[in-house]
């Protein structure tokens, strides 16, 4: 017994053994971390995917969202895609175009330079700076073109009913007796690897690019100017409604997310 017992507390783990131990361990681990790989690497593509869709998302939504603010037939966009101007309104409203039957209310007269006009209905919210368009047909229109000023003139004040202007004769009556109100120029820039927004520049003849003055914002990052696009198209045969289709693309680390869209927006003045 006593031998026995001694030959038993002599046994023990061998240089071979442990060496089998860290091989088969090793062997296990490639295996796990061969199989593993895959699910996690597909995991971190997806999630960096989700959050170049997300950024590219939210851009073209801002984008969306503005663009219907704009006033009728002041989208542009310059000769390389890069940029697009529109002029954004605040709201609008109808003008009298003539006395009430009892020869009463401050209607807006065509044949002189006008300062005062009632409002028809609901009173839009005015801010100083504001401008005041009616009937607006467009870059290249001549006196019912908005950039250049001949059917715009500044806000002065506001006594509801009553809106007055600056000294204006506007050019042509509004079929719909509709006047809106511009609250600045807003333009949106594929630049250098970046989707930038500006406004609140001064209105100009020709479209600026890019523009000087105003306030800008950064709205994305990592954009591949060769695939950011703006677009515009006049449709109809009354061409009462336009499209903008817009392109970004936004690439990180290997992955790219594309995004089209397309916005109509209204052009009746």
């Amino acid at each position: 017994m006593g031998l026995r017992a001694r030959r038993t507390r002599a046994l023990g783990v061998t240089l071979l053994e442990m060496i089998m131990v860290i091989v088969i361990t090793g062997i296990i681990g490639t295996a796990i971390a061969f199989f593993i790989r895959r699910p996690v690497e597909s995991y971190i593509d997806a999630v960096r995917r989700a959050e170049l869709t997300d950024i590219a998302d939210t851009a073209l939504r801002r984008i969306t969202r503005d663009l219907r603010t704009a006033l009728p037939n002041s989208v542009r966009v310059d000769g390389t895609g890069k940029y697009i101007e529109y002029l954004q309104t605040s709201g609008g409203g109808r003008y009298r175009a003539e006395p009430d039957s009892g020869g009463l209310g401050e209607a807006l007269d065509f044949t002189i330079a006008d300062t005062l006009f009632d409002v028809i209905g609901p009173v839009p919210v005015f801010a100083a700076g504001d401008q005041i368009v009616i009937y607006n047909l467009g870059p290249g229109s001549g006196a019912t073109d908005a950039y250049t000023g001949g059917n715009r003139t500044a806000f002065a004040s506001v006594a509801p009913p009553t809106v007055t202007i600056a000294a204006k004769q506007f050019p042509f009556a509004s079929p719909g007796k509709r006047f809106q109100v511009v609250q600045y120029p807003v333009t949106y820039a594929c630049e250098a690897g970046v989707l930038r927004r500006y406004w609140g520049y001064p209105i100009a003849a020709a479209q600026p690019v890019p523009p000087v003055g105003g306030t800008s914002a950064l709205l994305a990052t990592n954009v591949n100017n060769a695939s950011c696009n703006f677009s515009y198209a006049a449709g109809g045969a009354t061409q009462r409604t336009g499209v903008v289709s817009l392109t970004l693309q936004i690439s990180l680390g290997g992955e790219s997310v594309r995004i089209f869209q397309q916005v109509h927006v209204s052009n009746v003045p």
